[in-house]
């Protein structure tokens, strides 16, 4: 009985991420022309995630702080 029920939670969390995965498609966040960046794959994966709650008006969002032009040098 036991096995039964982890089949149900892995056949229910594999139908959630498919639907992430369609909504993520959707918004077009696997295009060729996307940039690639630290915000892109946190709002792809985020997408993917939240699963059927993209339906229902969730839209995650992600804010990375870019790196800067320049990195601070070690000290010597």
């Amino acid at each position: 009985m036991r096995r039964g029920g982890t089949s149900i939670i892995a056949v229910l969390v594999v139908v959630w991420l498919v639907i992430g995965f369609v909504a993520a498609l959707q918004r077009g966040y696997f295009g060729d022309d996307r940039e690639v960046s630290c915000k892109t794959v946190g709002d792809t994966a985020l997408t993917v995630v939240a699963g059927p709650l993209n339906y229902v008006g969730v839209n995650p969002k992600i804010d990375c702080e870019e790196l800067p032009d320049e990195l601070p040098q070690p000290s010597e």
